[in-house]
């Protein structure tokens, strides 16, 4: 298909301490999440100057995009535009129409199927188009989800088998290590119904927690090839919880999964944060200090693996992701699950409260 720019979809994050608890009330607007748990999310950004990570990250990883298409022929524009803070959908899409892009890609800088992490998104696009009076005047489509792509994997398969090795060294046994894979938690009801109706059946808990499992399944054998010895047992743990407290979320949390193997006698965790594709406030908060703190005084060592950030595996990705659409290329998958469908089909991931517009549906 002919495309004229990519659209780097973001979630936003606040640059400046007065932008925190604003930028904090939009994102769990009619969420139910209660006062206290906002003022404790707050502390966490204000202890990192009161500028989330992410929108750095997110500058760096379109430079990084951006190169990295032209040295491959693609010549294709990327800009950045966020869900909760500048720029804003609605302002970037007004640019890119104004100077000629009547067809766009969406990359969306989440890997995986669920209302928040897929849907929300294309709805946000849809309504940026509507607010912009773009509707029908220009057209969006969103790159597939890339959970087993291998540009993906390679950055957690190096960085666990480092982990693994740097244990290993310090004369710790294989059974004495628990790697636990890291994926944001989300309410269960949208767990269950997150993937496409027709595949229902074959995800019980839904396509959410299957791709998770499916992603952490291709880092472990990936690491298995390149290590040639048993690995340490693994599981997929949930961390990041912000929604109402009487709401089911996925679980088990990683502070508890925690307590419970350290009582077994781990004696070392390896956080890999399979969920995540940048070091932003969630990773360096719930990993970097409140995991560890918890892991530190049980008297277990902890180790967390960086996320794909902008290594060159991961750009590299990126731009196999962008040339299938562009050119045809190989759709490359590491999991029985993928390769992903390009386009979401009606139904999926739904909107629990209201069925909204959303771009690109199959």
């Amino acid at each position: 298909m002919t495309y004229q720019a990519i659209l780097l979809t973001s979630f936003g994050g606040p640059e400046s301490p007065a932008e925190v608890m604003p930028f904090l009330e939009r994102i769990t607007a009619g969420r139910g999440v209660p006062p206290e748990r906002l003022a404790e999310v707050s502390r966490h950004y204000l202890s990192l100057g009161g500028v989330s990570p992410i929108n750095a990250q997110n500058r760096t990883l379109r430079s990084e995009i951006q190169s990295s298409l032209g040295e491959r022929g693609i010549e294709l524009p990327v800009y950045l535009g966020n869900r909760n803070s500048p720029p804003f959908y609605t302002e970037v899409l007004t640019q890119m129409y104004a100077v000629g892009h009547r067809k766009i890609l969406s990359l969306v800088t989440s890997a995986y199927s669920s209302y928040s992490g897929c849907r929300q998104y294309r709805e946000n696009l849809a309504q940026a188009l509507i607010e912009s009076e773009l509707s029908g005047k220009l057209e969006i489509h969103k790159i597939r989800h890339y959970f087993d792509h291998p540009g993906f994997i390679e950055p957690f398969r190096h960085g666990l088998a480092s982990a693994i090795r740097e244990l290993l060294s310090e004369g710790l046994l294989t059974s004495e290590i628990e790697i636990f894979f890291t994926a944001h938690s989300i309410p269960t009801s949208m767990a269950q119904s997150s993937g496409p109706p027709s595949r229902r059946l074959e995800f019980p808990n839904g396509a959410y927690v299957a791709q998770h499992n499916a992603a952490a399944t291709s880092v472990m054998e990936s690491v298995q090839k390149t290590l040639g010895r048993v690995l340490p047992t693994w599981s997929l743990v949930f961390q990041s919880r912000s929604g109402s407290p009487t709401t089911p979320w996925l679980e088990p949390d990683i502070g508890c999964a925690i307590e419970l193997v350290a009582g077994c006698g781990k004696k070392a965790i390896v956080a890999v944060p399979i969920g995540f594709i940048s070091d932003h406030v969630e990773v360096i908060w719930d990993l970097d200090h409140e995991a560890k703190e918890i892991a530190e005084n049980h008297g277990v060592r902890f180790i967390r693996v960086a996320t794909p950030g902008v290594a060159k595996s991961f750009i590299e990705g990126i731009v196999d992701l962008v040339a299938e659409r562009v050119e045809g290329g190989e759709k490359k998958a590491l999991s029985a699950l993928g390769p992903w469908s390009d386009f979401c089909p009606k139904g999926c991931c739904p909107n629990a409260r209201q069925e909204l517009p959303t771009i690109a549906e199959g």
